[in-house]
């Protein structure tokens, strides 16, 4: 058997020419090649500054029914933290607890009536503490701040006539409710946020590749070619998509009932609409995005672009409220951001329309925002 000979006789100026092509094929794929370069300063940019796993300023609400000096104290201290914002001081319980589900307030801070009367008695009255624990990293940090929060509050008035309540254990009790996820199980936060990361990937990068496909085969030539409209274009190309993404739903609370016990406990309608505006506008982010690319590779190269903000400033890996306001600004831009928080309240909260409602308008703006510049767009591509 004879063996193939293999020759070492290497040239410089052959290995030279074909290094001049790729530079110059470089210098005319100038997406991907901006890409190469953008990917990891944005990598280091959110993971640098945008990531925290401490989270401060998280939103509150405060029940006070009593209104005197000690509580006074508690409700400033609670003001000049760090920790928690008092965005509200509700009169009722319905109020403060509409905000705690809506997700206006990550926390509820009630004050019994007749708790500084019972304080001074020695009678250890309790300060109800009910946290939105559907996020148990977001919650479990603050829930002891909250508590140091309380002592350097009433230190100070445990003075004079009141010194002898300056005692350990303290004159009061903080009792802490944890809801919609009392047991702290992290499926219960992720594996239906889940469902929104399956979409964005898969939704956007399979509109953008398959759209960019006819356009390198020429195929999409042969279609402008006939009377149909870019409108036509859009809808006929998007709808087929939508049936997918509600399979892929369909799996996901299917898994999500029988392997990890998540219930659903809100109103299926308002959990429908969110999910339906949610693929529209992952769809026409794709759409948009086949718009700019001239291959497929391009298409998938954007997609990764547009997937790694939406994972890391959505809220899904992190706590949303502990980022910087640059970052939570940037998040809001996004649909992922606005759906997990419609998949939480809905599953996990019982929310409704009426709960949903800020985030289900923020995300329809967006979509016809996206519609209207994939439209353009297309029009431009026309031209």
């Amino acid at each position: 058997m004879k063996l193939p000979r293999f020759s070492f006789d290497l040239s410089l100026s052959r290995i030279g020419a074909i290094f001049l092509k790729e530079l110059v094929q470089m210098r005319r794929d100038r997406p991907t090649f901006a890409i190469m370069i953008l990917m990891p300063i944005m990598q280091l940019v959110l993971f640098g500054y945008a990531i925290n796993t401490d989270p401060r300023h998280l939103p509150a609400v405060v029940e006070m029914r009593e209104d005197g000096p000690l509580t006074r104290a508690f409700l400033s201290s609670l003001t000049a933290s760090t920790f928690v914002d008092v965005v509200a001081v509700a009169t009722n319980e319905a109020e403060a607890e509409r905000m705690l589900r809506s997700g206006e307030a990550s926390f509820l801070i009630s004050i019994p009536e007749g708790f500084e009367r019972r304080l001074v008695r020695g009678e250890r009255p309790q300060i109800l503490l009910a946290a939105d624990a559907s996020d148990p990293v977001a919650a479990s940090g603050a829930l002891g701040a909250i508590e140091r929060i309380a002592q350097s509050a009433f230190a100070p008035e445990f003075d004079g006539a009141l010194g002898f309540l300056a005692r350990a254990p303290p004159p009061y009790e903080i009792v802490v409710h944890r809801r919609y996820n009392p047991a702290g199980i992290s499926a219960f936060n992720i594996v239906p946020a889940l469902m929104g990361v399956v979409l964005t990937m898969t939704m956007v990068m399979i509109t953008s590749i398959a759209l960019t496909r006819e356009a390198e085969r020429g195929t999409m030539e042969n279609l402008l070619a006939t009377p149909v409209r870019p409108v036509e274009v859009l809808i006929g190309k998007t709808t087929p998509y939508i049936f997918v993404g509600a399979t892929q739903v369909a799996i996901v609370l299917l898994v999500s009932t029988l392997l990890f016990h998540i219930p659903f406990t809100g109103s299926f309608a308002a959990f429908a609409a969110g999910v339906t505006v949610f693929i529209l506008a992952n769809l026409m982010l794709g759409y948009l995005i086949s718009t700019v690319a001239k291959t497929q590779m391009q298409a998938m190269q954007m997609t990764f672009f547009v997937f790694l903000p939406s994972i890391l400033l959505s809220g899904f890996m992190f706590p949303f409220r502990a980022m910087p306001s640059w970052a939570q600004a940037i998040g809001e831009a996004l649909p992922l951001t606005h759906f997990l928080r419609i998949v939480r309240e809905v599953v996990l909260k019982s929310a409704g329309f009426g709960d949903i409602i800020n985030d289900l308008g923020p995300l329809t703006l967006i979509t016809l925002m996206l519609v209207a510049f994939a439209l353009l767009r297309f029009r431009r591509t026309l031209d």
